[in-house]
């Protein structure tokens, strides 16, 4: 019976609500990361095999070395929030109340108050920082969807000569003209390969993943700020006791005061 009611004391310790919002942070980084660095690496091989493009010499500023950033961003960004969800994840037992039981309520409303306000800050500012990264994803799904529609289109239409040019989405500059259109070879080569299609549902699992970053950051700021009320009622509580107690204490006092004084006067 002691461990079973051990065991209920742990689980009661578990803090859910940032258990479900760190499982679905890291769900949703792990979606985002994975799924977009492969993409990128589809995209790289989609440009040089079929748009016949290929990487400049030097210090040049193109689109295969914005991919290379990307993929280092999202290398950091992995990272980053495995440590971040671990962080939240312990601040959410901070609040539980197994911890109040071992460090008691004043300890627990001092940091706690201070740890949940910085958290909650600093959350905010990534669920905005994540609603980006969501917007700018939605591009490479919006030019793949174009893409992707060009080719369907050609199966449905015999004749129809459809082009697709780079310079509209930005990924070239003006003075180049990387033009594919529906009547050369590798643009049939292009739709027929699988690589096409795979790059661009994983660029709709990045995005999916994004999203659910951004619901996560929207749960954990639910649950930080209940743990911030929770906190600062705690300590209003804490001096409400101490406050009580030292009258109790003030009233037992005078009162011992008052009998002695009794007691004096009969003797």
């Amino acid at each position: 019976m002691g461990c079973f009611e051990c065991c209920i004391k742990c689980l009661g310790g578990i803090p859910y609500a940032s258990l479900i919002a760190t499982i679905l942070l890291y769900a949703g980084v792990a979606l985002f990361c994975g799924c977009g660095h492969e993409a990128l690496s589809g995209t790289v091989n989609i440009l040089q095999t079929y748009f016949e493009m290929a990487r400049t010499a030097g210090d040049t500023l193109d689109v295969f070395t914005m991919i290379d950033i990307f993929k280092y961003v999202i290398y950091g960004v992995a990272a980053a929030f495995f440590v971040y969800g671990i962080l939240l994840m312990v601040e959410g037992f901070f609040t539980t109340g197994a911890i109040k039981d071992l460090y008691g309520d004043f300890k627990i409303t001092t940091c706690g108050r201070c740890v949940s306000a910085w958290f909650i800050m600093l959350t905010y500012l990534f669920m905005l920082a994540w609603l980006g990264v969501t917007a700018f994803t939605s591009l490479p799904v919006y030019m793949y969807f174009n893409l992707w529609t060009i080719c369907r289109n050609t199966t449905l239409v015999e004749g129809a000569n459809l082009c697709l040019d780079l310079r509209q989405f930005g990924i070239v500059t003006i003075g180049e003209e990387k033009k594919i259109c529906t009547v050369s070879e590798n643009f049939l080569r292009m739709c027929e390969s699988t690589e096409l299609n795979m790059t661009f549902h994983l660029f709709i699992v990045a995005l999916a993943g994004a999203g659910a970053a951004v619901i996560a950051m929207v749960h954990y700021l639910m649950v930080l700020s209940a743990n911030w009320a929770y906190v600062k009622d705690a300590c209003r509580m804490q001096k409400y006791e101490d406050i009580k107690s030292k009258e109790e204490q003030e009233l037992h006092d005078i009162h011992s005061t008052r009998s002695k004084e009794r007691l004096n006067a009969y003797t």
